[in-house]
């Protein structure tokens, strides 16, 4: 009845196993498609980088204007003071005079508190409380440690017949 020699149950019979072209393909569709992906991870990167390199410039020029409009507000305030002054005293020689003596009275306070500040972080007391927190974190840590350790060799231990 069929003259073309092939049955038409082998015909369209698939096959068993693909053929090995059709795998390479898909090996290298996966491929590519990996590379896009790494690829646009990697200008993903580069734009937060970019991003973060931009904010670092805005974050300095913002605390140089910061530190600008603070030095300018003190001034200011000593201004004024020394306006209040001057006319409490009727003199300006007198208001500057009494302006200079509170600001180095301040100077003094702040050299003095610094120098406290500097004195109790060097007391034996701080220095033996920094030890023993030092000493304490340390024996967590190793403990820690070795309690790893011991459930690694458990877990081993448990492993073997």
């Amino acid at each position: 009845m069929h003259d073309e020699g092939e049955s038409p149950r082998a015909a369209a019979a698939p096959d068993p196993a693909p053929s090995s072209s059709g795998l390479l393909a898909e090996v290298g569709q996966l491929a590519r498609a990996v590379k896009r992906l790494f690829g646009a991870q990697m200008q993903l990167l580069a734009a937060e980088l970019g991003l973060a390199r931009s904010a670092i410039s805005w974050l300095l020029l913002a605390a140089l204007a910061a530190t600008v409009a603070g030095v300018a507000l003190g001034l200011t305030l000593l201004g004024l003071i020394g306006v209040l002054l001057a006319a409490w005293f009727g003199s300006w020689i007198w208001a500057l005079l009494a302006l200079a003596l509170l600001q180095v009275l301040f100077l003094l306070g702040s050299i003095a508190l610094f120098r406290r500040c500097m004195h109790w972080m060097s007391l034996p007391a701080t220095r033996g409380e920094w030890s023993a927190m030092m000493r304490e974190t340390l024996q967590k840590a190793e403990a820690g440690d070795t309690a790893g350790q011991d459930n690694r060799q458990d877990s081993q231990q448990e492993e073997r017949p």
